[in-house]
């Protein structure tokens, strides 16, 4: 590998694996979440029923949950591009699935139920698949650049991640409004055909000796390693607690119509304002790494997403609202950022793939859990109260995590 300043805010981007690797990571981002909102918008035109759009995520996480710790293992041991390879033809075909079932001629053939079978099935499909995808993806990023730019990658890795986040709902209405659903669903077709284009690209392809230890072993490895290395171990609750008791995206609705009274439109600003802060801040991470007192910065960034989350569920005001929504983005963005850099770091390299998973149980799939939990709470509490409490939750988490690990004030990342 060439070498370059680690103080280069574009580092990472000088090196055209790690192009090809975040080029991939937006398109593959921006298609799912085209999908997810053309499909679920056309599944509440069939039904009428909120709890219809709540089973996709549950469709899609009860297998990704499952399989991904299996993922981790393979991941370690096979080729990491062949992985990804084999799981991108998989979710393809889920799409192709979707495309031919919206035909007129089968859409007409099929009752709703079968539809919805076919929907839910479709969505279990690409949970499997990204449950192989996702451990063999995060373990590949830290073979793409040198060790003294983890902090950099993590940077610019998270900052096209939220970019194809912000962009694939932003776009997939005004898609759906103006080409159709199936002339949509060939448009993510496509974009899957170049991600695997993309990947094909990557020259750097790391390998290691299979693992001889049984599979319950090497499963267990991973765990084992995660709760041995506390830095680990705090990073993924921190992160895991803030998102599934403090996240408020999946009732924002709610906020929208009842209590700040701003309709739909008001809404897409309020459900782009976290997006936008996040994306905003990673850029400027780029220049001004938050990795210097990592674990600091870690404690003050989640403590900083709960107290901004109680100040939004407080607020009647919606500029103020648009204003808390946003700081929670800036303060999530650099917890992230702090976290993948941790889990570049410490994790041997033999066994990244499955430390990969561990996160990714806990992590990845806390948003659809996260939703499902501010569902349930509200209904139980009512719609302020529920948040009001998930923010509390997660500044007593922090306090709790920050006394148990005072030691960790002394780690330096970059």
């Amino acid at each position: 590998m060439k070498t370059v300043s680690s103080q280069d805010p574009y580092a990472a981007l000088r090196y055209s694996d790690f192009r090809f690797f975040i080029s991939n990571t937006f398109l593959f981002s921006a298609s799912i979440l085209i999908q997810e909102v053309i499909v679920g918008y056309e599944l509440y035109k069939m039904t009428h029923d909120p709890l219809a759009l709540g089973l996709v995520g549950l469709a899609e996480v009860i297998p990704f949950i499952i399989t991904s710790l299996f993922g981790g293992h393979i991941a370690d041991q096979k080729n990491k591009i062949t992985i990804m390879h084999i799981s991108l033809v998989v979710i393809l075909l889920g799409s192709v699935i979707l495309y031919a079932a919206f035909q007129p001629g089968i859409y007409n053939a099929l009752s709703q139920t079968q539809h919805l079978i076919v929907i839910y099935s479709v969505f279990a499909l690409i949970g499997f698949a990204k449950g192989f995808y996702s451990p063999a993806s995060s373990s590949l990023k830290p073979f793409l650049v040198p060790r003294t730019i983890y902090h950099n990658s993590s940077t610019w890795s998270s900052s096209f991640w939220q970019a194809g986040s912000i962009t694939g709902p932003a776009i997939a209405g005004f898609l759906y409004a103006y080409v159709g659903l199936t002339n949509t669903l060939l448009i993510v077709i496509a974009n899957f055909v170049i991600c695997w284009v993309l990947l094909g690209m990557i020259k750097t392809r790391p390998e290691f000796p299979k693992i001889t230890t049984p599979i319950v072993e090497s499963l267990k490895e991973g765990f084992q390693f995660v709760f041995r290395t506390r830095i680990v171990l705090y990073a993924i609750s921190l992160d895991l607690f803030s998102v599934l008791f403090g996240g408020v995206v999946a009732i924002l609705p709610v906020f929208a119509e009842d209590i700040l009274k701003v309709g739909p439109e008001g809404l897409g600003l309020l459900r782009a304002a976290p997006s936008i802060g996040s994306l905003l801040t990673m850029f400027a991470m780029a220049y001004y790494p938050p990795t210097h007192n990592a674990w600091r910065n870690m404690l003050i960034a989640v403590a900083g997403f709960g107290v901004f989350t109680i100040v939004f569920a407080l607020s009647e005001n919606y500029l103020l609202s648009c204003g808390a929504l946003f700081a929670t983005g800036v303060f999530d963005s650099v917890s992230v950022i702090v976290r993948q850099t941790i889990l570049q770091i410490y994790p041997p390299d033999e066994m990244r793939g499955r430390v990969a998973a561990v996160n990714g149980m806990f992590v990845s799939s806390s948003n659809e859990l996260g939703a499902f939990e501010s569902g349930v709470m509200a209904k139980a509490f009512g719609t302020v109260p529920s948040v009001v409490i998930g923010g509390v939750f997660t500044i007593v988490v922090v306090t709790w995590i920050y006394f148990r690990s005072k030691d960790l004030f002394s780690v330096r990342l970059s």
